[in-house]
């Protein structure tokens, strides 16, 4: 989740929910289970500086060195109820879906060893706010159906990431927290994901052929910038001066080539950017800059001689945590115009007029000129590395395809910090700054950033705390100098709040390591946990002679919230505060990862403890939200009635609009189909139609209200 967050709701909400747990116990469970066209492509000036990464090794007169590999790619729709049904980022109960601007999908990419076929990987990106613990069990639960052939597809090797857009229905997570304020579970929204995914599996397993792999980096200076300078800056100034910039502007692609005809099958792309590009008072479901960017990607290729028909482009986060696409700054909504607080957000100490302004901030329409831009950045700049990947780009090589998968619980893990001393992670808490949110969507009442130890809030917020569950002294002790808002990892009533159990994944594919991270990994939290996977492989020999390459991908597998550094965790802003598992939770993972990184050889044949499951609430969790109980047309009125048509003529840059009587979208969620068509008519005598535009065309807008 993101910006305002689970806790400014929770604020408002916390005393009816007790009331309403108190009547579950008591009464028992409910039983309720137009358009505007635009050109755009790729033209104009360019965002991206080259940043290659090291040559492959020669061969003399053969060429360089290509290690063929089992390829596969896929792509399938995930778009859930588009109306009624609280979105997913922001935490706002207000925010409701109204329509589509643009569809969701699952991207699947599949790497395999050709002489061992049951050797791969899954690598999952979906335009969600971030991969989920049922999610992940639905997946695998139904590719098991599916019969022997799938069976190659396992716990262990498949990631399930998210593209952190804030524009997508909500009411599909796990555990209670986010549920809060979707009013609980929609099965309906959960199944769109899971089957849209397999869908996307499945067509990538039937793609499945011999391909090389070849890996780029790419500088773009302009699609993000810190949010979160003031807790940056508390990193070592020395750790600090090994890098240009106060976020990476480094994207990496994975180009995936057939063997055979020499046609590009897809890409898959790393690059730190919030999807918080649509604002919080956006009602559109759309996969954010993000889905912007992947969609003209593969426009953009779509008739190219050198790219396969069904080419997929997925683009991936990385260490996104204190990102922000808004890359004018923060500023005062207020009529002063000034610029927001560096240490604390906030005018005039207050968080809720803060806010970060996206390139074409002007514009009235919820963030959607600006989320288009940013997402033209990054295609800007990976088309621009693609098209010069042969003269720059590194072969993947090696034949080993490896992955890892193993679940720990954190409430209590101890190792061996880099200092030599013995520390532990914690059962999961948030402090008083998440309730602050940030600059992308601020949160409420007397909320503030940048607020470790006693907390700067009114008291009411420690009896609301004390309601739900009172941490104890070796909480907060655990926890310092967080002061706790929410002992979520310690509520189990009426079942698990956050996890305490994480996913803890690595994939290998020759010198390319991917680190799958749960959470959102702050810049240098990144930095530090790609160094030493980095580090440690090499001197393990992982990747044999050849120099690792790692890359970080995430909020995947169980979304646990955020990662920042020991020194930003200090700071408490909205970053540390949302760290779950106490001051030790980046060390941890990077103590777990390392110590994993033996499994990623090539020669080894066993594999890590699975560990402790967490629970999957699918069928427990609880539900307040209506169905489409009645669906009938105002009076006079008949389904699919035009109440205004189209003008017979329109100039270029004119809205077209079209208003019809429609039944309820939830009726049917028209997956792999659109919702709202422009057809043109072909020039010949037969008087045939042909599809111009659809629900996954960023011009093509669908809005429903009841009337």
């Amino acid at each position: 989740m993101a910006r305002v967050h689970i806790a400014t709701s929770l604020a408002a909400a916390t005393l009816t929910l007790l009331l309403t747990l108190h009547l579950i116990s008591t009464f028992g469970l409910p039983s309720v289970d137009f358009l505007r066209l635009r050109q755009y492509g790729y033209t104009g000036k360019s965002y991206a500086y080259q940043h290659p990464i090291k040559a492959a090794e020669e061969l003399g007169d053969d060429g360089p060195l290509r290690t063929r590999y089992l390829l596969g790619v896929g792509k399938a729709d995930i778009t859930g109820p588009v109306v009624e049904i609280n979105m997913m980022g922001y935490a706002d109960p207000k925010q409701v879906g109204s329509g589509v601007r643009q569809r969701l999908y699952s991207r699947a990419f599949i790497v395999g060893d050709v002489e061992n076929p049951h050797s791969r990987f899954v690598y999952l990106v979906l335009d969600t706010q971030s991969g989920d613990t049922a999610v992940r069990y639905g997946i695998l639960k139904a590719l098991a159906e599916l019969g022997q052939e799938y069976t190659i597809y396992t716990q262990s090797n498949i990631a399930v990431t998210g593209t952190h857009s804030h524009s997508g229905p909500g009411a599909w997570l796990n555990y209670l927290l986010p549920q809060i304020t979707s009013k609980g579970f929609d099965k309906q929204s959960y199944h769109a994901i899971v089957q849209g995914a397999v869908l996307s599996i499945k067509r990538a397993h039937a793609s499945v052929r011999s391909g090389y792999l070849s890996i780029g980096s790419i500088e773009i200076e302009d699609a993000n910038i810190s949010r979160s300078l003031y807790a940056y800056l508390a990193n070592p100034a020395s750790e600090r001066a090994k890098y240009g910039n106060n976020v990476d502007k480094t994207l990496t692609l994975l180009r995936f080539t057939d063997a055979e005809n020499g046609k590009d099958m897809g890409i898959l792309t790393w690059f730190p950017v919030h999807g918080t590009s649509m604002l919080g008072n956006n009602t559109l479901i759309s996969g954010d800059n993000k889905g912007v960017a992947a969609t003209l990607f593969e426009n953009a290729v779509r008739n190219a001689d050198s790219a396969a028909e069904g080419f997929v482009a997925g683009f991936s986060q990385a260490n996104v945590g204190d990102t922000s696409p808004n890359v004018l700054g923060a500023y005062c909504e207020d009529g002063s115009g000034e610029m927001c607080t560096f240490n604390t957000s906030t005018c005039g100490g207050k968080s809720e007029p803060c806010h970060g302004r996206g390139p074409m901030f002007r514009e009235k329409d919820e963030g959607a000129s600006s989320c288009f831009e940013i997402g033209r950045r990054q295609f800007v700049g990976a088309k621009a590395l693609y098209d010069k990947m042969d003269q720059i780009g590194t072969h993947v090589q090696g034949p080993a395809v490896k992955s890892l998968h193993s679940f720990q619980d954190l409430s209590n893990f101890s190792f061996v910090h880099p200092n030599g001393s013995t520390v532990h992670t914690c059962p999961a808490a948030l402090g008083y700054s998440f309730a602050a949110g940030t600059t992308d969507g601020p949160g409420a009442f007397d909320f503030k950033q940048n607020d470790p130890g006693a907390p700067d809030a009114n008291p009411f917020w420690a009896v609301v705390r004390s309601a739900l569950h009172e941490p104890s002294a070796e909480q907060k002790k655990c926890h310092y100098p967080k002061p706790i808002l929410l002992d979520v990892g310690e509520i189990d009533k009426p079942y698990s709040w956050t996890p305490n159990i994480v996913d803890i994944q690595l994939l290998r594919v020759g010198q390319l390591i991917i680190i799958v991270s749960p959470g959102e990994a702050t810049t240098m939290a990144g930095r530090r946990w790609r160094n030493a996977i980095h580090s440690s492989a090499k001197s393990l020999s992982i990747t044999n002679t050849t120099d690792p390459i790692v890359v970080l991908g995430g909020p995947a597998n169980s979304y646990t919230h955020y990662i920042a550094t020991e020194e930003e965790y200090s700071v408490q802003r909205y970053e540390g505060a949302s760290t779950l598992y106490g001051p030790h939770t980046l060390n941890a993972h990077i103590s777990l990862t390392t110590s994993y990184l033996p499994y990623l050889a090539t020669n080894c044949t066993s594999s890590p403890p699975a560990g402790p499951f967490p629970p999957n609430n699918v069928n427990t969790s609880l539900s307040f939200i209506t169905g489409v109980a009645f669906d009938r047309t105002p009076l006079f009125k008949s389904f699919g009635q035009v109440l205004s048509d189209a003008a017979p003529i329109y100039h270029p840059g004119q809205t077209v609009r079209v208003t019809f009587v429609g039944a309820n979208p939830r009726n049917d969620l028209r997956l792999e189909d659109t919702y709202a068509a422009v057809e043109q008519q072909l020039p010949s005598s037969s008087g045939q139609w042909k599809r111009v535009r659809d629900d996954s065309d960023w011009d093509l807008i669908f809005r429903w209200s009841r009337t």
